[in-house]
C-alpha cells in the first residue's frame, strides 16, 4: 500500500501551513509538528540519540535506552522509521535478526538532538540548584 505525502512540492505550502512558509511547526496542522513530536518526545528522542552510536537489533537498543517498554520502543522506532529518519532492515537468517540505523536524515537530527543531550547533561548541576532554589520557594508557601 503507497502512503500519500500530505506535503506539497519543495517550496510550496503543506496542507495546514501558512501561505509564506512551506511549513510552519507553529501551524496547527502542519506535518511538521508531528514530525518534531516524534524527534522530541522522551522516547523519540533517546531512540535517536542511541542510534548515532551505530546499528542496533531491537534488544540491544531496548537495554540502551533503559526504561523504555517493548511497546513503546516499537512504536517509536515505527513513527521514526516512517518519518525517513530510521532504517529498519530484516535479514532472512534463523533466527530472524532485525537491525535498525539511522538514515542519513536521521543521522543530520540526531546530531542535532546530541548537542541538546550534550547542553543538558553539562548544566545539570545547574538545574539541580535551580529545582532546589525553587523547592525551597515553595515548601515556604
Amino acid at each position: 500500500m503507497a502512503i500519500e505525502s500530505s506535503a506539497g512540492t519543495a517550496g510550496e505550502a503543506a496542507p495546514g501551513c501558512t501561505d509564506d512558509l512551506a511549513y510552519d511547526v507553529f501551524a496547527r496542522d502542519c506535518p511538521s509538528r508531528d514530525v518534531l513530536k516524534h524527534v522530541t518526545d522522551r522516547w523519540g528522542s533517546l531512540t535517536l540519540g542511541a542510534l548515532l552510536d551505530g546499528t542496533f537489533r531491537f534488544n540491544e537498543l531496548r537495554r540502551r535506552v533503559d526504561g523504555v517498554s517493548e511497546k513503546m520502543l516499537a512504536q517509536s522506532l515505527h513513527a521514526l522509521e516512517r518519518d525517513g529518519l530510521v532504517h529498519r532492515e530484516a535479514q532472512q537468517s534463523n533466527p530472524p535478526r532485525v537491525d535498525y540505523a539511522l538514515t542519513p536524515l536521521g543521522d543530520q537530527i540526531a546530531r542535532q538532538l546530541r548537542l541538546l543531550i550534550d547542553l543538558v547533561e553539562d548544566r545539570m548541576p545547574q538545574v539541580l540548584q535551580a529545582r532546589e532554589r525553587y523547592d525551597a520557594r515553595h515548601l515556604a508557601e
